[in-house]
């Protein structure tokens, strides 16, 4: 994939961003796409719909539809499905699943995720899920079986950062049958494009970069398999976890300026990296784009840009309290879970979003009591750091 530290490039993504999908209304000629509110549609005859009506809501909406054409072109895809949440679209995809099919999941995963794999799919739906380190091989061989139906990547993993080969990954899933399911949410289709890497299905949870304002819940999946497709597109309509019509153009809307936000998102998140890197009240900083992270090579390899997004991870100096008085110093951060949008907001993921992972899997994924996330917004650089310097000598002050 193309790559340059300065100029973060994506040919054509802007231009697709705007128009994929959106045709100007052939009725107005309105140049945005509208809101359609409405939950039914004339039929001109029983069983027959208008060319671009269908017969209920639930099944299709334009403004939906609009959307989801929209993100499956941005990630080279045919087939695009939106749903009411990030988690509302994984149900629906382990929903798929039958009783004693098999995931293989990364290790270090979105909470929300563990969570339904841990406590709904697992004794519900008698799906078994193993969570592995995806950057150990033969983690990954040892864990595959014939029953393998999804391995699940996050990529970089949530928090910690960790990176995995997806092409290594693609062809070990495929040698079983198991279709690979990738969540795209801390890259975006701007920066890294996981079905030209190999993956099957990609995931978003559309509330993080896309929508980028902080305003919306959302989830999309878009995939090049019309059997997966076709299945999907059921289970959508039947268990009916959808996004609004007024949701789905704030995420229209957001996508139109992903190509700009990212740019933005990237080249303050390497500085402050770079800046935090060198912090006397930090233990050590992971971002994929620092050449001192493990996986910095391959993460270049794989994305567009310097190898990270506007998502870092860090360890502050101490433990619990001084994470605490840091938190609780920020002034332009905002403590708050998330991430994505273009606010800057930080959190604590022992505390907040990893909450729900065991304690003893939090200790060996590293979420320890002192790992700090940080989701770099589009604010002026050099108050943002200013105010982590601010807030991190606060948290030395902690223990004298």
């Amino acid at each position: 994939m193309e790559s340059s530290n300065n100029d973060i490039t994506h040919p054509t993504f802007g231009t697709r961003a705007i128009h994929a999908g959106q045709e100007p209304d052939d009725i107005t000629g309105a140049v945005m796409v509208p809101i359609f509110t409405a939950s039914t549609y004339k039929q001109p005859s029983p069983g027959q719909f208008y060319p671009k009506g269908s017969d209920y809501g639930r099944v299709m909406n334009p403004t939906r539809k609009a959307l989801e054409d929209c993100i499956a072109d941005l990630e080279y895809c045919k087939y695009g499905l939106a749903f009411a949440s990030g988690c509302a679209a994984t149900q629906t995809l382990i929903s798929t699943l039958k009783v004693g099919d098999h995931v293989l999941c990364i290790d270090d995963v979105y909470g929300g995720t563990q969570r339904i794999f841990r406590k709904i799919a697992g004794p519900n739906q008698g799906i078994k899920a193993d969570f592995v380190d995806m950057t150990q091989e033969d983690e990954i061989d040892k864990h595959l079986t014939k029953d393998t139906k999804f391995v699940w990547v996050e990529t970089p993993t949530n928090p910690t950062l960790k990176v995995t080969d997806l092409r290594m990954i693609a062809k070990k899933a495929h040698s079983v049958g198991a279709l690979l399911v990738v969540d795209n949410t801390f890259m975006s289709p701007y920066l890294q494009s996981p079905v030209q890497l190999g993956a099957d299905i990609v995931l978003h949870s559309a509330t993080k970069y896309i929508g980028g304002h902080s305003d919306l819940i959302m989830g999309l999946i878009t995939t090049n398999n019309k059997e997966v497709y076709d299945e999907l597109k059921f289970f959508q309509m039947s268990l009916g976890a959808i996004p609004g019509p007024f949701d789905c153009y704030l995420a229209l809307r957001g996508l139109k300026t992903l190509h700009i936000r990212m740019r933005e998102h990237v080249r303050s998140a390497e500085k402050i990296a770079t800046f935090l890197e060198a912090h006397d009240n930090v233990d050590k900083v992971l971002w994929p784009g620092l050449p001192s992270h493990p996986q910095h090579e391959l993460a270049k390899s794989q994305t567009r840009g310097p190898g990270g997004s506007g998502v870092i991870t860090f360890y502050v100096k101490g433990g619990v309290e001084e994470s605490k008085k840091f938190l609780e110093t920020l002034k332009i951060f905002c403590l708050g879970e998330s991430l994505g949008g273009v606010e800057s907001l930080a959190e604590h993921p022992a505390l907040m979003t990893h909450g729900s992972v065991p304690p003893e899997h939090r200790q060996k994924l590293g979420i320890l009591d002192n790992l700090i996330r940080l989701s770099v917004g589009i604010e002026d650089v050099s108050d943002l750091m200013s105010d982590l310097d601010t807030a991190l000598k606060a948290s030395a002050t902690v223990s004298k």
